[in-house]
């Protein structure tokens, strides 16, 4: 059983938050980020708790450098061992959280006890971990590391797993929430594509748990969605408040340059270069990455390029680390970086994302939806192509391509592959085409009202300390 250490259990100086993460570097990150903002702002201490399971070295060193003030326990390793090995990432943490529950207990006891524990924060996979915190009448909210709409999807589907009983993609309208842009079920959140499979199952039961929370903190702002902010404060998915308090993003962090991108983004003019990587877990099928190297090529565009090693049954391959990468430049067509050697620049497996996307030569980016690179994007003002794979990735490109319009999205073949030629007329029409130029004029203004709801007294930071004196009010009245 994880101990909480003297260091944490004597420090009662400060009102203390616990936050639960669930594993991988996309959690931990925006996770890590919200809680220094309650300690760097408001005066809180932390103690953060993380999985065992999935740990890597990466989580390992990142975990070893945060301050003082922020204290990590790590759950142990909990066995998986009985889960078919079929079985997807989804339903591996959903299992793995629902068997923390004794273990996080115990921990949540100790520092209720010797800390002024002014509030439990799970994230938004860990909701089977609100009921503990009810029991200890501790304050909890669940922090959702991506968009309101995205929250309003899950509070909604246990509603629709009730009322409807076809597959999702066979329903004959969108699905039109309050404030969100109209869904389709093909553009479902990924885990619910089959409403027969096990991680539907596991999805739907955490979806039920979020009515425990009293609250969520989201890593949004209200610029960014201010029809389903309104249809929050509006009460029309229920009574619990929804504070948008971001964006937060991950900081430099003096990540290395290994192979050179920001010397070789030096060389190239401003607004010139297009950013392409899909994420820390993003896979590609072998054919798919050919038909990118094609089109790339075909679009006569400058490209800096992150490529992995393919899968060709994996979309989230590299989720808990980049395993094994076996040269992933080999899979690139014969003579391909020969011919762009010009204008491109390909490096294998990683690259310093936050100082790429701020260097004045980025002027477009290549996703996969992903929340984290999306905020980091348009924290930088930089228009997108969104290129979902999976998880609630087709949901962020909808909104993101049709609804608030700063990015657009290929299409693709019937059998699930973005040609070439589809590939080349994306990427000129982002670079140089009119719909670039107006995705760029509205990404700079929402670059510049994130700024603003971050700084004091913006809609951000007055949501964030709206919640921090609610708490501190709480301890005293505790007291």
């Amino acid at each position: 059983m994880a101990m909480v250490k003297e260091e944490v259990q004597n420090r009662n100086q400060q009102p203390h938050i616990a936050f639960l993460s669930s594993p991988g570097m996309g959690h931990i990150i925006p996770m890590v980020e919200l809680v220094k903002q309650f300690v760097d702002q408001h005066g809180f201490s932390a103690t953060l708790l993380t999985f065992s399971n999935f740990s890597s070295p990466t989580q390992s060193d990142f975990l070893a450098s945060l301050p003082p003030s922020i204290y990590s326990v790590s759950i142990p390793l909990i066995s998986l061992d009985d889960l078919p090995s079929s079985s997807n990432i989804e339903t591996r943490l959903c299992v793995l959280i629902h068997r923390s529950v004794p273990h996080v207990r115990p921990i949540l006891q100790s520092l209720h006890k010797s800390n002024k524990l002014v509030a439990f924060v799970p994230d938004f996979f860990c909701s089977d971990t609100l009921p503990i915190a009810k029991e200890l009448s501790i304050p909890h909210f669940l922090f959702v590391p991506t968009n309101l709409a995205f929250l309003a999807f899950m509070l909604h589907l246990p509603y629709l797993d009730e009322t409807t009983t076809c597959q999702y993609h066979d329903l004959p309208e969108p699905l039109h929430l309050p404030g969100c842009v109209p869904l389709w079920g093909k553009d479902f959140i990924d885990p619910a594509r089959d409403r027969n499979s096990e991680v539907y199952k596991w999805i739907l039961h955490l979806a039920k748990g979020y009515v425990n929370a009293e609250g969520f903190l989201l890593n949004s702002f209200e610029k960014m969605e201010p029809e389903t902010a309104k249809a929050f404060r509006d009460g029309k998915f229920g009574p619990q408040p929804a504070y948008a308090i971001g964006p937060f993003v991950r900081s430099d962090m003096g990540e290395a340059d290994e192979f050179g991108c920001l010397e070789w983004l030096n060389k190239q003019p401003d607004n010139s270069v297009l950013f392409i990587s899909f994420g820390s877990g993003g896979t590609l099928r072998i054919e798919q990455i050919q038909e990118i190297a094609f089109g790339l090529e075909e679009s006569g565009q400058r490209f800096l390029w992150i490529v992995r090693t393919p899968s060709d049954t994996e979309k989230n391959g590299t989720f808990f680390g980049l395993g094994k990468q076996d040269s992933p430049i080999s899979y690139l067509p014969e003579g391909f970086i020969d011919r762009t050697k010009e204008v491109g620049m390909v490096v294998p497996s990683w690259a310093p994302q936050v100082k790429i996307l701020s260097h004045k030569a980025t002027g477009g980016f290549l996703l996969h939806g992903g929340w984290n690179s999306t905020l980091e994007s348009v924290t930088h003002g930089v228009p997108m192509i969104s290129w979902p794979l999976y998880a609630e990735q087709h949901m962020n490109t909808v909104m993101l391509s049709e609804g608030i319009g700063i990015a657009l999205r290929p299409k693709e073949s019937e059998d699930g592959i973005v040609e070439r030629g589809e590939v080349a007329r994306v990427v000129r029409n982002l670079m140089e085409g009119v719909n670039g130029k107006r995705m760029r004029s509205k990404v700079k203004e929402l670059q510049e009202a994130a700024s603003s709801a971050l700084a004091v007294g913006g809609a951000s930071y007055q949501a964030l300390e709206e919640v921090a004196n609610k708490w501190k009010q709480n301890e005293l009245v505790s007291e």
